[in-house]
């Protein structure tokens, strides 16, 4: 009776198995998205697919956003917009784990598919891994691990995937960065020196997508049209918090913000400028310091601006104020202070860096608060030089 009751029970469970696997219950796909860390690259969240198999036990994530700062030549390759990512599998204990021990809240949404789309989405995920299709070019608003996740989704469903209306505002890729650096002031500040006007035009509500949370978000209030009965079923079965967040967020990096050491630095400038106007004398040693920072700034926005492919740099207003020239006349104007020779690039630096103030503000591109300071010291540091070759006269 015991043997019998132990096929019995095997039979029953195999049925059992069969009948699961039919249903489309053995296999779930969601879509994982990740709270924000403190890094610069993990800054506005992450997104990945999570893959189980009940009766396999099979339990692994898809992860988009593999790269390694080992690879040759990364910093320059990221700058110039040639970073390659590439698709990579975890078990979900290893990924969770991850996040739970950075303090990072990961959330859960369950995709409603049906077993056919759920077969291609597995089928899909698993050519994208092989060696030769793993690694894609990275574009951080136009490719990236949650674009690249949706668009995998996207491509296994039967029908239209329909998201609700766009959030209001007028968001363009600017404000949604803004929104993901309110806490990190310097990270902003970089980025801000980069991206040009492009990334203050407004963006469709698909555009918005490339930040893990407007995914979210759009991905919990969409619903799918099937495509032979026009049936509308929900996009998302089930939400829920799969790994709790204890994370204070706060301000990394230097404890100043950018814009009081802008300040400092002006009013450093207006100091050396009347020490200058009132002795009489021009403080060449300053001069290499501020004009070899002001160029070096410039080549990295001018090689951003002519050589990289990035999306929404190649437009940068900031390049009227940093660019190489200063760097490449440093000598010259070095040489003309020290024999004390009337220099006019003062002159002529004084009109141009009003009409770029005048420009900060009439202009299209958002520029940050920050550069006026600096704007403001460069131009104090030339009115100097002209008033100290007046007093010469």
């Amino acid at each position: 009776m015991a043997k019998i009751k132990i096929i019995l029970l095997s039979f029953f469970a195999i049925i059992s198995a069969s009948l699961y696997a039919l249903n489309g219950d053995s296999i779930r796909f969601s879509l994982l998205t990740c709270e924000p860390g403190e890094e610069i690259y993990s800054l506005f969240g992450h997104t990945a697919i999570r893959y189980e198999n009940f009766t396999r036990q099979e339990d692994y994530v898809f992860n988009y956003g593999m790269f390694s700062f080992r690879t040759p030549h990364f910093i320059y390759r990221f700058v110039k917009g040639e970073t390659d990512y590439e698709l990579g599998v975890t078990p979900y204990l290893y990924f969770q784990a991850e996040y739970a021990f950075r303090g990072s809240a990961v959330y859960q949404q369950v995709l409603n598919l049906t077993q056919l789309e759920k077969e291609r989405l597995l089928m899909l995920l698993r050519e994208n891994y092989l060696p030769e299709n793993r690694v894609y070019r990275y574009n951080y608003f136009y490719d990236n691990c949650t674009t690249r996740a949706r668009d995998c989704i996207e491509a296994c469903i039967d029908g239209l995937v329909v998201y609700p209306d766009s959030l209001g505002g007028n968001k363009t890729f600017r404000s949604i960065v803004h929104e993901f650096t309110a806490l990190s002031y310097w990270d902003e500040l970089g980025i801000d020196f980069c991206l040009g006007k492009e990334a203050d035009d407004v963006i469709t509500k698909r555009e918005q997508m490339f930040a893990p949370f407007y995914m979210k978000y759009y991905a919990s209030k969409a619903y799918i049209i099937d495509k032979d009965s026009n049936r509308r079923r929900p996009f998302v079965l089930d939400e829920k918090v799969i790994v709790e967040g204890d994370k204070a967020f706060s301000e990394a990096g230097f404890f100043m913000s950018p814009m009081v050491c802008a300040l400092l630095f002006l009013a450093l400038n207006v100091v050396i400028a009347y020490l200058q106007w009132r002795n009489i004398r021009i403080y060449w040693g300053w001069d290499i310091l501020l004009y070899a920072s002001q160029g070096i700034a410039g080549c990295i926005i001018t090689f951003l601006v002519f050589f990289s492919i990035h999306p929404t740099v190649n437009s940068n207003w900031l390049i009227v104020l940093f660019n190489p020239i200063p760097l490449l006349y440093l000598p010259i104007m070095i040489y003309r202070e020290i024999t004390h020779k009337k220099d006019w690039y003062h002159v002529v630096n004084l009109v141009y860096l009003t009409i770029f103030i005048v420009i900060f503000f009439t202009c299209r591109q958002k520029i940050n608060l920050t550069i006026l300071p600096l704007a403001l010291s460069l131009l104090v540091n030339a009115a100097s030089h002209v008033l100290v070759f007046r007093r010469r006269e």
